[in-house]
Formats: structure tokens, C-alpha cells, sequence
């Protein structure tokens, strides 16, 4: 599969348009990642605990949507776009959109 940021993919002609495809997750933080974030907002410096959750976010609904895309007949997913809102207090919702193509 596919997968750009692109509104089309270089080199390739796009022959099939499947519409909008999404994928999301919702995450709350974690106790332990709270007390080293506490200390690190204290002392500066990376949050790496909450980097690595994000980051494991991005990846989970990226292949939300990447499945979505694949069942509907797709072979790529163009325009790819994240967003992420508040859904409770220490929750967030990660969405990650795009338009399934076939290209060839």
C-alpha cells in the first residue's frame, strides 16, 4: 500500500477514487509516564514517554486506515493528514485521514 502526504503519487496514474478513510485511537496517559513528565517539567528536557505514545498513536491509526483503505479495494492512500482533540480530561483522540486511490 501506497501511503503519501502527496495529493497524487509521482509516477503513477490514478484510475480509481474510494473516498475518505480514516483511522483513530484514543489514548490516555499513563500514572508512571505523569510523575517522570512532573519531573522533567521541572528539570527540561524530552518527554520521551509521551513521544513514545504519540508516536505509537500515529503508527495504530495510520494502520486503522490503512486497512479500511485495503478492504474498499484501495492500493494507496493520498493526502494523508493527522489531527488529534481532547475527548477527557488525560485522554486524546489520534485521527489520521486520507483518500483511498488505485493507482497503476
Amino acid at each position: 500500500m501506497i501511503m503519501t502526504n502527496l495529493e497524487t503519487v509521482p509516477g503513477k496514474t490514478i484510475t480509481a477514487h474510494y473516498g475518505l478513510v480514516q483511522g483513530s485511537t484514543i489514548r490516555a496517559k499513563h500514572v508512571g509516564r505523569d510523575i517522570m513528565a512532573g519531573f522533567k517539567n521541572i528539570f527540561g528536557g524530552e518527554l520521551t514517554g509521551y513521544t513514545e505514545l504519540l508516536k505509537e498513536s500515529r503508527d495504530e491509526s495510520m494502520q486503522r486506515m490503512q486497512e479500511q483503505a485495503h478492504e474498499m479495494g484501495a492500493n494507496a492512500v493520498i493526502n494523508i493528514r493527522f489531527s488529534t482533540s481532547s475527548v477527557a480530561q488525560g485522554a486524546a483522540e489520534i485521527l489520521c485521514y486520507g483518500t483511498a486511490v488505485r493507482v497503476q
